[in-house]
C-alpha cells in the first residue's frame, strides 16, 4: 500500500518547486497495487494560465521512445518484422553503411560497415548513429547532422523535414561506429518510426493511432492538438523562456518523429503504463513481447559512452526504446524498473516487481541529459511512500 502521510511529504516537496518558480505547475502520479495517488500543482503558465489537471497536455518529447518500441513489438509479433533482419529492404536509403575510422575523422575517411543494421540494432541504439554530448561543431560528422536539420537538438519536429527527405538527409552521412558496437542516444527510434511506417503502409501517425492510441483510449495522444485549451506551455533555460509558439502544434508536423515527437496527459501515459504491466484492460503485447522488451540488451562494451553521460548505466542497461534498472542503487532503483524520461520535462516508469507506475509531468526542459533535482525527488517520494 502507499502511506497517506508519506504521499503528503509528495505534495509539500512538489509545491515547494512551484512556489519557488522551478516549475508553473507539475502534474505527479503513483500507482502502486490497484491504489492510485494524483497530484496536481500550480498553473499551465508562468504568470498565470489554467490549474494544471490529469488531462492537461504536455510534449513529452523522448517518452515517446518506448510508445515506439511497443509498436515495434506489435509488428514483431505479427511477422512483418523481425528483430534480426537487416533493414535495407525497407529503408534502402541506409543500405550498404561507411562507417568513419573514429569520430573525429573527416566524412570521407571511412570503412564498410562490417554487417548492416538491423531492427534490434535501432531498438537498442546500437545502429552507430545518434545524439552526442558535446558542441554542434565538436565532430565533423557532429557538425554536418546539425547543419541537415536530421534532430540533432531538442525536440523540434517541425523543423525537420518530411519523412522520405529526413532519411534521405541521415542516409549521406556516415555511421559514427560499427553497428552494434556503440550506443548512441535516439535516432534510432526515429529511424524505426520510418520503418514502421513502410512496414505497415500506414502514416507513423495513423499506426500510432490505430494500433496504439484508440485501442488504450489514449486520446489526447499523438502528434499535433486539436485545440489549445489543456496544452502546458513550455520553457526551457534560466531565466525561463517559452520553448516554441503554442500555435505550431496545432499544424500537423512534416516529420512523426518516433524519439520525441508527440504530445500526451498522465491519463493517457497512466493508461500505457497499465498495458505494459499487463493490469489494463487491453493486452496489445504477449507477455514475452514485454519481457523482451523490458530486458537489458546492452553488453558491457556497449555501455561505455565516451559521448553521453558517462555513468549512464552504472546501475541500468537499456531494453528496447528505454532504461531498465539492473541493480539497487537508490531506494527507487528496483531491479527491472523500466522507462524513459522527456527532456522538456517528464518521466515514466512502470515496476513489475512493485507493480508500481511512476509518472511526472512538467513542462521546463532538463539542462542536460542527467536527471534535474525535481525528477530524482520525484522518484524518492513515490518509493519512499511505500508501507508494506
Amino acid at each position: 500500500m502507499l502511506s497517506t502521510m508519506r504521499l503528503r511529504r509528495m505534495r509539500d516537496v512538489l509545491t515547494g518547486y512551484v512556489e519557488r518558480g522551478d516549475v508553473p505547475g507539475v502534474v505527479a502520479l503513483v500507482s502502486r497495487r490497484g491504489q492510485t495517488h494524483v497530484e496536481t500543482l500550480g498553473t499551465t503558465a508562468y504568470g498565470g494560465g489554467r490549474p494544471m489537471s490529469a488531462d492537461t497536455i504536455f510534449r513529452v518529447s523522448s517518452m515517446s521512445k518506448p510508445v515506439t518500441a511497443a509498436a515495434a513489438m506489435m509488428l514483431v509479433e505479427e511477422c512483418r518484422i523481425r528483430l534480426d533482419d537487416p533493414i535495407d529492404a525497407l529503408l534502402p536509403e541506409l543500405a550498404d553503411r561507411q562507417v568513419l575510422r573514429s569520430m573525429g575523422a573527416a566524412l570521407h575517411d571511412t570503412v564498410p560497415a562490417f554487417r548492416p543494421v538491423t531492427v534490434r540494432d535501432l531498438l537498442t541504439f546500437t545502429w552507430g548513429f545518434g545524439q552526442v554530448y558535446a558542441p554542434a561543431d565538436a565532430y565533423p560528422v557532429l557538425k554536418a547532422a546539425w547543419d541537415l536539420g536530421i534532430g540533432m537538438g531538442e525536440p523540434r519536429p517541425r523543423e525537420m523535414p518530411d519523412q522520405d527527405e529526413w532519411l534521405k538527409r541521415l542516409g549521406s552521412l556516415p555511421l559514427m561506429a560499427q553497428p552494434g558496437e556503440k550506443w548512441f542516444y535516439n535516432t534510432g527510434s526515429d529511424v524505426l518510426g520510418v520503418l514502421l511506417s513502410r512496414a505497415s503502409g500506414l502514416s507513423y501517425a495513423d499506426l500510432l493511432r490505430e494500433r496504439v492510441f484508440e485501442p488504450l483510449g489514449m486520446h489526447d495522444t499523438g502528434f499535433w492538438v486539436g485545440s489549445l485549451d489543456r496544452l502546458a506551455h513550455g520553457y526551457w533555460g534560466d531565466p525561463a523562456e517559452p520553448l516554441d509558439t503554442q500555435e505550431e502544434w496545432t499544424s500537423v508536423p512534416p516529420f512523426f518523429s518516433g524519439a520525441g515527437g508527440l504530445v500526451s496527459t498522465v491519463e493517457d501515459f497512466f493508461a500505457f503504463g497499465r498495458m505494459m504491466l499487463r493490469t489494463g484492460e487491453h493486452r496489445l503485447l504477449s507477455r514475452p513481447s514485454l519481457a523482451t522488451m523490458t530486458a537489458d540488451h546492452l553488453t558491457r562494451a556497449q555501455k561505455v559512452l565516451p559521448h553521453w553521460v558517462a555513468d549512464e548505466f552504472e546501475a541500468s542497461g537499456w531494453g528496447f526504446g528505454g532504461k531498465v534498472t539492473t541493480r539497487r542503487h537508490t531506494i527507487a532503483d528496483t531491479p527491472g524498473r523500466y522507462g524513459w524520461d522527456g527532456g522538456l520535462g517528464t518521466s515514466w516508469r512502470i515496476d513489475p516487481a512493485e507493480e508500481m507506475i511512476t509518472i511526472l509531468m512538467t513542462q521546463r526542459a532538463w539542462s542536460s541529459p542527467e536527471p534535474p533535482p525535481i525528477l530524482r525527488d520525484f522518484w524518492t517520494l513515490a518509493y519512499q511512500a511505500i508501507d508494506d
